[in-house]
């Protein structure tokens, strides 16, 4: 008598997780990725933009932890630190960051991490989009990051890098183009059309003066006009016109957020994750609790469409 032969299982499908740009708001990633291993899930292949390439290098090399503690310790006065004022390409150069970041975390070639990993940068004379997927980790990171006008381009292979989000940012194609069968993607600009553009109320419990801004905004603004009396960041007037910052971080938000529209659009994500974080502005990097949490609870509030996609 003839036996069939076993049937094998089919192969569990490989699982891309997208980490978008976002700025300071993309620590909220360091929250989604927790809350996704506390679920069950753990990417096979792992993409980011901007931050989300930072954030995603670190937990692919195993530092997440350490990056984790090192964010939450983040006070105003060590970001202002990390800032190296330039007009040559931008207001940041960002070599304080990057040499932190890779003095205390990644360090080694893309094809050595853990785990398949790219970051997307832009090429600035070409306007294409550019994948990173070997190389020194923190030369990706670097380029990915750069965003015009804060942070200085980045020279690789004879070609000006700058953020990656200003072509894709969410990248869903690259994951799928490293092989994922299902990807999560955090969006992290859902809710911030108008954000800096809305009056605040006047703070009265105390005065506050140019020398002592309470705010990296308030702080990166008194640097920039070097101790101008009037910094129009907290107490704007509503019949005003917004101050600089605000009306640079509102086109960078209108950019991102019909950007990544569009992007999503044509190449549409197996889940997404949208942490709600209109309230951390764009270099708000010392409030990491407030992100991460959104970014953990992003993911409870996905679960349900994470179980149908995902088996965990």
């Amino acid at each position: 008598m003839k036996t069939s032969p076993p049937t094998s299982s089919p192969p569990r499908p490989r699982i891309g997780l997208a980490l978008g740009s976002g700025s300071a708001r993309g620590w909220a990633h360091i929250g989604v990725i927790r809350a996704l291993k506390d679920a069950g899930v753990e990417p096979d292949i792992v993409c980011g933009t901007s931050i989300g390439a930072l954030v995603g290098a670190a937990y692919v090399d195993g530092d997440l932890d350490r990056l984790e503690t090192w964010v939450r310790s983040l006070k105003l006065q060590t970001v202002v630190s990390f800032l190296d004022f330039s007009l040559g390409g931008g207001l940041i150069k960002g070599n304080k960051l990057i040499d932190f970041f890779r003095s205390h975390f990644v360090d080694r070639d893309i094809t050595d991490l853990e785990r398949p990993f790219g970051a997307v940068a832009t090429d600035l004379r070409r306007g294409r989009e550019i994948w990173l997927r070997d190389g020194p980790v923190t030369e990706a990171v670097h380029a990915s990051i750069a965003l015009p006008g804060l942070f200085a381009p980045v020279l690789r292979d004879g070609s000006w890098l700058v953020d990656g989000g200003l072509v894709n940012p969410v990248p869903v194609s690259l994951c799928r183009a490293m092989g994922a069968d299902i990807v999560i993607a955090v969006d992290l600009n859902t809710d911030l059309l108008g954000r800096h553009l809305k009056p605040r109320p006047l703070k009265t419990s105390r005065k506050r003066t140019p020398a002592a801004p309470d705010t990296l905004a308030d702080t990166v603004m008194a640097r920039i006009q070097n101790g101008m009396s009037q910094l129009g960041i907290n107490h704007r007037d509503e019949a005003g016109p917004p101050a600089m910052l605000d009306v640079l971080a509102s086109s960078i938000n209108i950019m991102q957020v019909l950007i990544t529209r569009s992007r999503l659009a044509g190449e549409p994500a197996d889940v997404m994750i949208t942490p709600m974080l209109a309230d951390v502005a764009l270099m708000d990097f010392h409030r990491a609790s407030i992100a991460i949490e959104a970014g953990q609870h992003a993911v409870e509030e996905a679960l349900s469409q994470l179980r149908q996609r995902v088996d965990f």
